[in-house]
């Protein structure tokens, strides 16, 4: 892949003009569209429905905040916000559907199934919508699901290479769907799912621990990163697939699991599966975590505007280990230590600014 920036899609290069395009459009964007959608969930007739869809939006905020930073690529400001707009959308639909597993009324993986088949529907922009409840006993919705669906598929007309980018999409969607239906049924079952899972795809990623696979298929990084080079009129599939392999499994990796590093006692003590658990030491997280770093760094480097990419994984860093929880834990303070030794001033710049970010935004 030519490291020139191609069509419409050119990277900050610098924290700087990144965190200027993150202050004054893209925060204050991502702000109004999840205001609509928390309008719209205020409607949800079903009160459970109506509680998780409400309870996704204020506690998990900070997805769609992250996720939308790749809009600063976007030069053109109706392409900009269209990305935006699918980034919400799409982020809202993990969100809101992984509240509706984690505090469900069912432990059924065909529930579950049905539910994230609302994610590859909304990669499909012409396929058919499916009865994403019919599988459990919560169902009046009111459309708020079929609408953030029918959201993300209208927006993907916006991008001129969608079709290019729409299979390594639906590899990283497949992934994640699997992921959310091993981890969320009957606590005995889970792990031999996942173990039964990763024996038909480790040969494909014989450098990671089962545990490492299954925490990168839970980013959707990937996804927007692929979603934003399809801007780019002239973007081939296999540009697309070397996007999708620098991302998937380092830096989504990384992203994942520095999210199971803060959440690790939390997990410990509500009996949650967390794959911080499978490391036989501290010692061994704290070595497969710098490993799973460096091949974060190295996907970064093979991107066209790779500065971009870094300051993202740097980005990740600051964002999980900037969070009140490593503050609160002696160990994790211990931990966060290791991983940030010897970062760049990018690190140290975004980790203030994850903390003004929270404050303000």
């Amino acid at each position: 892949m030519s490291r020139k920036a191609v069509g419409h899609v050119a990277y900050p290069q610098s924290p700087l003009p990144l965190m200027a395009k993150l202050y004054t459009h893209i925060l204050p964007a991502v702000n109004e569209e999840l205001n609509g959608w928390k309008e719209r969930a205020t409607a949800i007739p079903d009160a459970e429905l109506r509680k998780q869809a409400l309870a996704s939006i204020a506690s998990k905020k900070f997805h769609c905040q992250g996720g939308a930073v790749y809009a600063s690529g976007i030069a053109d400001r109706n392409l900009a916000r269209a990305l935006i707009a699918w980034i919400v959308a799409f982020q809202t639909i993990s969100d809101y559907l992984d509240n509706l597993c984690d505090r469900s009324t069912s432990l059924s993986a065909d529930d579950f199934r049905s539910l994230h088949q609302a994610m590859l529907d909304a990669i499909e922009p012409h396929g058919s919508l499916h009865d994403y409840y019919e599988n459990r006993g919560e169902q009046d919705d009111g459309g708020y699901l079929r609408d953030l669906v029918v959201a993300c598929r209208e927006r993907s007309a916006s991008f001129p290479a969608y079709e290019q980018v729409k299979a390594e999409l639906r590899t990283l969607v497949q992934w994640y769907c699997d992921l959310q239906v091993h981890k969320h049924i009957q606590r005995e079952l889970r792990e031999p799912a996942l173990l039964a899972w990763w024996e038909g795809i480790r040969q494909q990623f014989p450098q990671l621990y089962w545990q490492e696979f299954a925490a990168a298929t839970g980013s959707t990084l990937g996804v927007f990163c692929l979603l934003t080079a399809s801007a780019q009129p002239d973007l081939s599939t296999q540009q697309a697939r070397q996007i999708r392999e620098s991302y998937f499994p380092g830096i989504c990796g990384l992203h994942i699991l520095l999210d199971y590093l803060i959440d690790r006692e939390e997990d410990r003590a509500g009996g949650d599966l967390n794959f911080c658990f499978y490391y036989s030491s501290e010692q061994q997280l704290i070595e497969r975590y710098q490993m799973i770093l460096a091949e974060a760094r190295a996907g970064a480097q093979r991107l066209p505007g790779s500065a971009f990419h870094h300051m993202i994984v740097e980005g990740l860093l600051a964002l999980y280990l900037s969070d009140e929880k490593v503050t609160q834990s002696p160990q994790l303070r211990v931990t966060s230590r290791a991983l940030l030794a010897g970062g760049p001033f990018s690190r140290t710049f975004f980790y203030w600014n994850c903390r003004l970010i929270r404050r303000l935004f």
